[in-house]
């Protein structure tokens, strides 16, 4: 588990290995990854984008960027929290992902980058 506390935004991200939908001889290493958002600040704020950076031990980086996470932008008040979960696909069974995301002050409308923790993808036999 990785956390990062960015300008009052807690972020935790978790990742599992999803060993039935993988497929090591085929190079399609599967995970899960939960993030949880939480804001510890004092004023509201909206996740308005996602900046993903991507690292897998036998592929080029890969960067995706979009609005939003799983289709949504939430907005957290002070206390709230927001948790998701999504996928990625490696072609090896060890990577990386880390990144940030675009919030903006409900209440001012100044936007910020918040990070995200840098967590580890790794398929259990490569952890050994």
């Amino acid at each position: 588990m990785s956390t990062k506390v960015t300008q009052g935004i807690l972020i935790t991200a978790r990742a599992h290995y999803e060993a039935q939908q993988s497929d090591p001889k085929a190079g399609r290493f599967l995970f899960s990854y939960r993030i949880r958002i939480e804001n510890r600040g004092e004023r509201p704020v909206k996740l308005l984008s996602r900046h993903w950076d991507i690292v897998d031990s036998l592929a080029a980086r890969r960067v995706v960027e979009g609005p939003g996470v799983v289709g949504e932008t939430p907005a957290l008040a002070p206390g709230e929290q927001f948790a998701y979960t999504s996928f990625c696909d490696l072609r090896s069974g060890f990577g990386r992902m880390s990144g940030h995301y675009t919030m903006e002050d409900l209440e001012n409308g100044h936007r910020f980058a918040v990070e995200i923790p840098a967590f580890e993808l790794v398929h259990p036999v490569a952890a050994n």
